[in-house]
Formats: structure tokens, C-alpha cells, sequence
């Protein structure tokens, strides 16, 4: 597996991190806005912050005295890519168990 998408799996899948992804796919935050929809401590969302940003999952920028976050544009697309590289896997498994139903298939009695 990729390091990039192995980090930015590991940032998102701690549960408070997932939350703010969540929220900022709604658009940019700043921080405050981020601990005030998650009833968190500021230092707390700062720090998952950062982590997402070290995995390249969200990026900031500094308006005036405010960070505000916002998902990094590519971020996700690394994480897509890989997971569709399993469509054809799936789309093969569900041929043979179409196949495998077809061949089993009770006779109808009509």
C-alpha cells in the first residue's frame, strides 16, 4: 500500500479526526468554529489538526488572527484511486457468484 494513503487512512480513522473531515467537507473553519461544532477543547482540535495536516488531509491558511482549515484538494483522491483498484476485484467476485446462483438455481415448477 502507498505510505500516502496508509497516513492519511490512519489520520481519518481516529474517530475525532473522521468528525472534522466531516465538518469541513461543508467548507473552511476556523478553529473555532471547528471546537464549537465538536464541543471539543481547543487544544485537543489543534492537535487533530495538525495531524491531519501532516497527512496532508487538510490544509490552513491565516486570515488576520484565525487559522482556517480547509480539506486539501487532493486529498481524498489518493484514498478513492486506491479503493476503486478493488472495483474490478468485486466486479469480478459478483460475476462468478451471478454465475454460481444462475447454475444452482432451483427449476421452477410451472
Amino acid at each position: 500500500m502507498d505510505a500516502t494513503v496508509q497516513q492519511r487512512l490512519a489520520a481519518i480513522s481516529e474517530p475525532n479526526r473522521f468528525r472534522i473531515v466531516e465538518l469541513l467537507k461543508e467548507g473552511p473553519q476556523p478553529v473555532g468554529g471547528i471546537v464549537d461544532a465538536l464541543g471539543m477543547a481547543q487544544p485537543q482540535v489543534s492537535r487533530h489538526l495538525r495531524l491531519l495536516a501532516e497527512a496532508g488531509v487538510v490544509e490552513a491558511t491565516k486570515r488576520a488572527q484565525q487559522r482556517i482549515y480547509q480539506l486539501h484538494p487532493d486529498a481524498m483522491h489518493v484514498i478513492s484511486d486506491w479503493v476503486q483498484g478493488f472495483a474490478s476485484l468485486w466486479a469480478e467476485r459478483m460475476d462468478r457468484l451471478g454465475s454460481f446462483l444462475d447454475d444452482h438455481a432451483p427449476e421452477s415448477n410451472q
